[in-house]
C-alpha cells in the first residue's frame, strides 16, 4: 500500500511534500493547502525552508523563483519565504541598479524598519552584492534624499543603544535651532544628528521636540526657507515617526505598481504592524485593507489570484 503523502510524523515534511508535488507540476491544486502554508508564522516558513533543503536537495527559493505556474502567486510566495533582511536587501538592491527608481519603496525600507533591522540588511546588501548600500544609495538617489537617507543609514551602526531621553531633549533643541536660528536651515546639522542617532533616538527626539514647542518637527520644517531639503526631509521624518501612516499613503496611491505594493507591505509588515496599518488605511479612506484586497484581485484572470488574495487577507487578520 502506497504511503499517503500528506501523513507524516515529521514536522513540515508533509507541507514540504505538498510544495515538491505543486512545483513539479506532478498534483496539488492552487487553493486550500497553499493558503494554509503560505499564512503560517514566519518561523514556521523558515522550517519548512529547512526541511524541504533536506529532504529534495533544493533550496525552495529557487524553485518558487523558477517555477512559472503563477507569477503573483510565485511572488508571494517568495515574499514570504525569504529570510526578511535578505529580502529587503534584494528589494533595495533591484530599485537602485534598475533605469529609474521608485524613491517611495527606498524610503519605505530604510526608514520604517529598526536600526537593527537595518544593520542586518546593510550586512546582507554587502555580503550578496559586494556593494556598500550607503554608498549606492547616494550614487542613485538626488536632491534632499540622497543626504537624508544616506545618514538614515548611517546611524544603524548604533543599533545596540537604547534610547536616552535626556539626550533627546538636548537634541531636540538642537533641531529647533537649526532650523530657527538663521535665515536658512542648517542642513549639515540635520544630517549629523539623523547620522548618529539609532531609530529609537530619532523617535525620542521626535516626542522630546513636540513636549518642549507643542508641535511636532514635522510643522516646524514646513516654512519656506526649509526648501526642498524641507519637504523631504518632512516625507523621512513622518515615516520614521508614523510608519503606518505611511504605508497607508503608499497604499492609497494608484499606479502600475498599486498591486505589486500592496502584495509586497502586507507581507513584510504581517507580524509586525499590519493591524496599525489597517486602521490608518480605513481611517483615512474609510474602507478596509481587506476590502482593497477584494477590490484589486476580483475578476483577476491571472492564474492563483484568489490563491494570492486569499493568502493576504489571512495574514492581514492575523
Amino acid at each position: 500500500m502506497s504511503r499517503n503523502p500528506m501523513k507524516s510524523s515529521r514536522p513540515y515534511e508533509a507541507e514540504c511534500r505538498y510544495l515538491y508535488s505543486y512545483f513539479s507540476g506532478n498534483g496539488g491544486s492552487e487553493g486550500q493547502k497553499l493558503v494554509e502554508i503560505f499564512s503560517r508564522r514566519s518561523q514556521e516558513l523558515k522550517a519548512i525552508c529547512q526541511t524541504y533543503s533536506v529532504l529534495y536537495g533544493h533550496d525552495l527559493l529557487r524553485v518558487i523563483s523558477s517555477n512559472q505556474k503563477s507569477s503573483a502567486f510565485n511572488r508571494l510566495a517568495y515574499l514570504r519565504m525569504s529570510d526578511p533582511q535578505s529580502r529587503d536587501a534584494e528589494i533595495l538592491r533591484k530599485l537602485l541598479v534598475a533605469g529609474s527608481i521608485n524613491l517611495g519603496t527606498v524610503i519605505e525600507i530604510t526608514c520604517t524598519r529598526s536600526s537593527s533591522e537595518l544593520h542586518y540588511i546593510k550586512q546582507q546588501y554587502q555580503s550578496r552584492y559586494q556593494s556598500d548600500l550607503e554608498r549606492d544609495i547616494s550614487m542613485k538617489v538626488s536632491g534632499g534624499f540622497k543626504e537624508i537617507l544616506a545618514a538614515v543609514c548611517k546611524s544603524c551602526r548604533n543599533h545596540a543603544h537604547k534610547a536616552d531621553t535626556s539626550l533627546a531633549f538636548c537634541d531636540a533643541k538642537t533641531l529647533y535651532e537649526s532650523v530657527e536660528s538663521g535665515r536658512t536651515i542648517d542642513q549639515k546639522t540635520i544630517i549629523s544628528l539623523l547620522s548618529q542617532r539609532n531609530t529609537s533616538q530619532v523617535k525620542a527626539i521626535l516626542l522630546s521636540y513636540k513636549q518642549l514647542y507643542g508641535h511636532e518637527f514635522s510643522k516646524l520644517i514646513k516654512q519656506s526657507k526649509c526648501g526642498q531639503f524641507g519637504r523631504d526631509l518632512r516625507i523621512v521624518i513622518r515615516c520614521i515617526q508614523n510608519p503606518e501612516k505611511f504605508f497607508a499613503k503608499q497604499l492609497r496611491m494608484r499606479n502600475a505598481d498599486a498591486r505589486e505594493i500592496l502584495v509586497r507591505i502586507i507581507v513584510t509588515r504581517s507580524e509586525k504592524d499590519i493591524k496599525d496599518i489597517n486602521r490608518a488605511f480605513t481611517a483615512k479612506t474609510g474602507s478596509s485593507l481587506e476590502s482593497l484586497v477584494r477590490r484589486e484581485f476580483n475578476g483577476v484572470k491571472e492564474k492563483g489570484s484568489e490563491t494570492v488574495a486569499a493568502i493576504l487577507l489571512e495574514l492581514i487578520r492575523g
